[in-house]
């Protein structure tokens, strides 16, 4: 089994409007989240991770993405740590936007998550599992014109 790197994406995927784009995990049914995935390569391009996990989880493949250069470092679930190697107890992760436009169709990868939803910012980052997640949404919100 080759193991996770821990450094991932995170994609907070959004209307003009400010829906943001939830995704139910399939392994911990109630876990809602962005889109996140962890580098295929340590010297994977980070934008294109973040192409990539978007195409595998949504199939979306249009849309603008936007790099918030923040970097967020949390400790592993424990329910997830076997996926890293051995002493592995914290990842980063880079986050970035997706501006979509409103109606964006959505195609889920069932192995990955059982269900989507387009929420609120604030409702969505209150739907969030994570904090790191949460907190990213709700920057949006900052970065955005009244």
């Amino acid at each position: 089994m080759t193991h996770k790197i821990p450094r991932s994406v995170l994609v907070v995927i959004h209307t003009p409007a400010l829906d943001v784009l939830l995704l139910e995990r399939a392994d911990a049914p109630g876990f809602w989240q962005s889109v996140t995935g962890s580098l295929d390569a340590e010297d994977e391009p980070l934008a294109t991770a973040a192409w990539r996990e978007v195409g595998e989880e949504t199939g979306i493949q249009t849309g603008t993405l936007t790099d918030w250069a923040l970097e967020n470092v949390y400790e592993l679930y424990p329910r997830w740590r076997q996926r890293y190697a051995p002493g592995i107890t914290h990842n980063t992760e880079h986050v970035f936007g997706l501006a979509v436009p409103a109606g964006t169709p959505v195609t889920l990868a069932p192995r990955e998550h059982t269900a989507h939803a387009w929420l609120p910012w604030r409702e969505a980052a209150d739907r969030c599992f994570s904090p790191s997640n949460a907190e990213a949404i709700l920057h949006l919100a900052r970065l955005s014109p009244p």
